[in-house]
């Protein structure tokens, strides 16, 4: 089993329009450091308060991406690493960068998951749910590396006017 460290901050700078909260950290590519990973993390998230109404979107978000990472991209070899940057601007967003050291794949030649043919598929869900619940998602280098971005619920709620 995998030693896991706590993330921890590794910077606090100001952003233009406030505190910017960013934790940088690694974690062995094994499964069963998946979900120690992800909660240490979504206590961070919470504590700085980037999302509030939104949690849920991107724990399952990460959990997917690190999943893909580690299984998929590393093939779940113990001496490589997934590295993960998590940027939280308090009550605005949250951005997450997942890479691999794995060789990487095409994210447009992925089949539809929802398709008639795809629904017994043990595949192709994760990136399809990544999709579906962050605002933003985007994947560089070959397919080694996912951006994703969600907002706060606050921030997408139009403004109200006042009579």
């Amino acid at each position: 089993m995998s030693k896991q460290s706590a993330p921890k901050p590794s910077t606090s700078t100001l952003h233009s329009a406030g505190p910017l909260f960013q934790i940088k950290q690694s974690m062995r590519s094994e499964v069963a450091a998946i979900s120690p990973f992800v909660d240490k993390l979504m206590v961070f998230i919470k504590k700085c308060r980037c999302l509030a109404g939104n949690e849920a979107d991107v724990e399952i978000s990460l959990r997917e991406a690190l999943a893909n990472s580690v299984v998929h991209g590393n093939h779940e070899d113990p001496r490589k690493q997934v590295y993960i940057d998590c940027r939280c601007v308090p009550d605005e967003e949250v951005s997450i960068v997942v890479r691999d050291e794995g060789s990487g794949f095409s994210s447009t030649e992925l089949p539809n998951p929802t398709a008639a043919e795809q629904l017994q598929s043990m595949h192709g869900r994760g990136i399809y749910l990544m999709k579906s619940l962050m605002d933003e998602v985007h994947f560089e280098r070959g397919g080694t590396v996912v951006r994703m971005r969600k907002k706060c619920a606050r921030a997408h709620r139009p403004a109200r006017r006042l009579l």
